[in-house]
């Protein structure tokens, strides 16, 4: 558990904002506590804190951020300090560490020796929506936390892969916890927070803009053991996070692209400049099982992921976030999303587990509460929220208030 009360890290977090240099004042005063009660004579004498950020050390006292407390603990968010126990350890290898983290979902993942990245563009073709879910299927099997951005595209099918393999998953995010960024990836977004965790560095109610991405990047790349870069653009915000994975020494990976098409530019220039060009899971993974032997399974990492089900859950809700314009690239025909009128019980995907299907008899037309679905259907609750994931990706349920579902 945390040694110096967690106030104080988030004053001291207010203070210096997300993203700012924190090794050398923690290497001074070890932890805001000490900080504080050093007192505004010795941080101007210190020669590691700017103007502003003495300014805004004395504008604030610890008291004040009571508030922050009181919030995460009515939303059911952890707040994680640099020195608490569930702190990633390899952010505080970084010379920009976040001194607080906001967790929705399970902290303890965050622990997780094994994580890899996957990044890449928001407007992905088909291809690279098929390569992402499919290796990030592979990766997860293998034992490995998949790492991103929580983002439409390359993100979202980074996500879905792990979901869909069974293992865990991690998005940090641009913005607070509380703050209803990207409506239409809400559905994701609550199934992440059940098999992994949603996390920022920004308070809960911190919107989302422009500079606050580029900070939320190096924290992808610093939690993890290597990123691996999906059709990126030569200006894809997917290389910034790659050009942090470098800073921080960690391992950079790259899927070949397109040498013609300008949307693979970034990713091949990655493999030309070093980065390991990755064709299954084994490329990746392989790297790290000798350290982690019993964290990594590579029994079918080596697979070639055309023999990996790819499934297209958001097709099954008649959404799609594939760049469909894309006419050189290879598409694959997929069913039409279902259009029949709501009261009509809409067909399972034969790749549904068993758990789900038995989820989904329960519902009628009224929602229902997460406790009777678990008395109806005879399961575990490990199992129901595992099921409820699934059917909430393919979109088939929906979330409403006070942990009732109901059938789309």
């Amino acid at each position: 558990m945390s040694g110096c009360p967690v106030e104080y890290w988030i004053w001291l977090q207010r203070a210096l904002g997300a993203g700012a240099r924190t090794d050398e004042i923690l290497g001074l005063f070890t932890n805001p506590y000490n900080m504080y009660e050093a007192g505004s004579g010795e941080w101007r004498a210190s020669g590691v804190i700017t103007p502003a950020q003495f300014a805004k050390l004395r504008q604030h006292s610890p008291s004040q951020c009571y508030d922050i407390k009181k919030h995460c603990e009515q939303h059911g968010y952890d707040i994680i300090a640099y020195d608490d126990e569930y702190y990633p350890p390899r952010l505080r290898d970084i010379s920009s560490a976040p001194l607080v983290l906001y967790v929705q979902g399970d902290k303890q993942v965050l622990a997780s020796p094994v994580m890899i990245s996957v990044v890449g563009t928001r407007q992905a073709s088909r291809y690279g929506v098929e390569v992402t879910q499919k290796l990030s299927r592979q990766l997860s099997q293998a034992g490995a936390v998949i790492v991103s951005g929580g983002a439409l595209g390359i993100d979202s099918e980074a996500h879905a892969g792990a979901m869909l393999a069974k293992g865990k998953t991690v998005a940090f995010l641009g913005c607070g916890l509380s703050v209803d960024y990207l409506r239409e990836n809400a559905a994701l977004r609550r199934a992440i927070a059940r098999n992994g965790a949603v996390v920022s560095e920004f308070f809960p109610d911190a919107p989302a803009n422009r500079s606050t991405f580029p900070i939320r990047n190096r924290l992808i790349s610093g939690v993890s053991l290597g990123t691996l870069v999906i059709e990126a653009g030569e200006k894809s915000g997917s290389l910034i996070t790659a050009n942090f994975a470098l800073e921080q020494g960690r391992d950079v990976f790259a899927v070949p692209g397109d040498v013609i098409s300008s949307s693979y530019t970034g990713a091949n220039k990655l493999i030309r400049d070093g980065a390991k060009p990755v064709f299954t899971a084994m490329d990746i993974m392989s790297e790290y099982a000798f350290e982690y032997p019993d964290l990594i399974n590579l029994s079918r990492s080596n697979e070639p992921i055309s023999s990996v089900e790819y499934v297209n859950y958001r097709n099954m809700s008649g959404k799609s976030h594939t760049n469909e314009k894309r006419k050189t690239e290879p598409v694959r025909v997929e069913p039409p999303a279902c259009k029949e009128p709501v009261s009509v019980k809409r067909e399972l995907p034969e790749s549904v587990s068993d758990d789900a299907k038995k989820v989904y008899a329960v519902f009628g037309d009224s929602a229902v509460h997460v406790d009777d679905i678990k008395r109806l259907s005879e399961l575990s609750l490990p199992q129901v929220l595992a099921a409820l994931t699934e059917l909430e990706m393919y979109g088939f349920i929906t979330l409403e208030s006070g942990k009732n579902y109901i059938k789309v």
